[in-house]
């Protein structure tokens, strides 16, 4: 019951509200007086709060001869009623904060925000994919790959994707994949991404490791670096490719030594 009168709350119900509601729905028709012994909302609230919902239509008032009754209404028309309150609130709150943004005078500086919670971050991924105009490249491990699959698809059908992967299976063919080595297979390596697009606006992080956190920025250096990452990761990637076996191991070495690295 808990967990019902937090998700009427949700679409716009005050607590007493949504206990007042729920009531009706199981008593059918009732008294006031009915109501607030089912609800234990305080006798002296109830008759405001049915009045409030009899104003919103989502409660019939029947006059009887001896009382007045109330009934709520049909949970469909409930349902589709707030589902139209809903979508008419976003798009006036769409329409009026597009009107704000382009009425501001100042340029925006360029700027890098973190986004945490892996849910927060897949959502931005999916929606800079379907922003994309003309330019999609990203770099990512395939347990990331995995998670945007159907959305990088859709995203490769409108405008094309290019970039890297890591481990990952089933990819779109423009994009390469990167070869197996002993730094990829790893345990201890963050599984990275990136998605860059329009070469405007990059996001890059790690939301499947154990801290989940990325980055969003329209800075035109951070993007430039990222893009020139994934270009590098590419090049080097085909390059080794064509190459024998010893070039890999060369590769290696010569990594550990530039980081200073001495068992990874």
């Amino acid at each position: 019951m808990e967990q019902l009168i937090m998700q009427l709350k949700n679409m716009g119900f005050t607590e007493y509200e949504a206990k007042v509601f729920v009531s009706l729905v199981e008593l059918g028709i009732a008294s006031a007086s009915d109501v607030s012994k089912h609800s234990t909302v305080p006798r002296a609230r109830v008759y405001g709060i049915l009045d409030q919902l009899v104003e919103k239509g989502i409660v019939f008032k029947v006059e009887r001869e001896k009382a007045t009754l109330y009934n709520a209404i049909a949970i469909d028309l409930l349902i589709e009623q707030t589902a139209q309150n809903f979508e008419r609130n976003l798009q006036r709150a769409n329409e009026q904060l597009k009107q704000l943004e382009r009425k501001k005078k100042a340029p925006v500086e360029p700027q890098v925000r973190s986004l945490q919670e892996k849910e927060t971050i897949v959502q931005y991924c999916i929606h800079l994919l379907e922003k994309a105009q003309h330019t999609i490249l990203i770099s990512m491990w395939g347990d990331m790959y995995e998670t945007l699959q159907p959305h990088i698809e859709k995203a490769n059908e409108r405008i094309g994707v290019k970039g890297l992967t890591i481990q990952a299976e089933h990819t779109i063919e423009s994009i390469d994949h990167h070869r197996s080595t002993t730094y990829t297979k790893t345990a201890m390596n963050p599984h990275w991404f990136i998605i860059s697009i329009d070469h405007e606006e990059c996001l890059y992080g790690s939301p499947v490791s154990e801290r989940s956190s990325a980055f969003l920025t329209d800075d035109p250096m951070h993007v430039y670096i990222l893009e020139d990452y994934i270009w590098h990761d590419v090049l080097v990637n085909r390059l080794v490719n064509r190459m024998d076996e010893e070039t890999d191991s060369w590769i290696k070495e010569e990594r550990k030594a530039f980081f200073n690295q001495k068992n990874r």
